[in-house]
């Protein structure tokens, strides 16, 4: 495997995932040992061709050489088309360049709502651009991922909670984010996109906690306590995490219990 000499790419410090995969490519010899840093730490002059705005948004590879700059899924197949030249190919075929831009841009523009920053932000310092379009993608696809899955696991809880139409919990899940956008909106409007994608980065998780079960349905029958049993842990470990990113967000405890509230009206309704 080739590493991808003097080349630095400049990463968002205040992104876990960022940080994570930016120190496995130089863990995995992709690139130099100092071949990372964080944008935020880095000079002005040290890197004038880089444009910090966009690097905030797309992550930037600079040769160190030349002062080529490229940003986004284009850094990225520059890394990997080093090491794995066989790959070369597939990085330069036009339908596939314009797919994984788009999942790129799709994750870039809400990876903090994905994984937050684990201390408040710094709005001080330069902050990746909120692109709605992006946000309300995201909001769609966890909302039709999640009430996919809940769909499938509610029939392992008959006999306690009655079964509904096919289309039940995707109006449940659809009408939360409506019911806490209004709350939201109320309390601090700035932050309505903000939370409402890190409130249903939450339902996304707790909806792929619920998959091991369901696939351990396939092979073994277990009684519908054990599957409530299960998704009320999963319920409890969501009001943890919505807690804690409330608390990042700096918006009070209100929308933790209008969250659980509406959860609750539901329940009644239901039963």
């Amino acid at each position: 495997m080739k590493t991808l000499k003097n080349h630095l790419i400049l990463f968002d410090a205040e992104c876990p995932m960022c940080r994570v995969y930016t120190k496995a490519f130089v863990k995995g010899g992709l690139l130099d040992p100092e071949g990372r840093a964080a944008y935020q730490e880095l000079p002005q002059e040290a890197c004038p061709m880089v444009d910090r705005q966009r690097a905030a948004n797309e992550i930037a590879l600079v040769n160190q050489e030349t002062g080529e700059v490229t940003y986004g899924i284009q850094s990225l197949f520059k890394v990997f088309a080093a090491s794995f030249p066989v790959l070369k190919p597939l990085f330069l075929f036009q339908p596939f360049i314009w797919l994984m831009s788009k999942v790129y841009a799709f994750i870039a523009f809400n990876r903090r709502v994905i994984v937050p920053p684990s201390n408040v932000v710094r709005e001080h310092e330069l902050q990746p651009s909120f692109r709605l379009e992006y946000r309300i993608a995201y909001l769609l696809f966890t909302w039709a991922v999640t009430a996919g899955i809940l769909s499938a696991y509610a029939p392992l809880l008959q006999g306690l909670i009655p079964t509904g139409s096919r289309f039940r919990e995707y109006l449940i899940c659809g009408g939360q984010i409506v019911f806490q956008g209004v709350i939201v909106g109320f309390i601090n409007r700035s932050k309505r996109w903000d939370y409402l994608g890190n409130m249903m980065t939450i339902s996304f998780a707790g909806a792929l906690l619920l998959l091991p079960v369901l696939l351990l349905h396939q092979w073994f029958s277990f009684s519908s306590t054990y599957y409530a049993g299960w998704f009320l842990i999963v319920a409890g470990l969501m009001f943890l995490e919505h807690i804690r990113r409330t608390k990042l967000l700096q918006i009070g405890w209100l929308l933790t219990i209008t969250w659980v509230l509406y959860r609750l009206l539901i329940l009644l309704l239901i039963l």
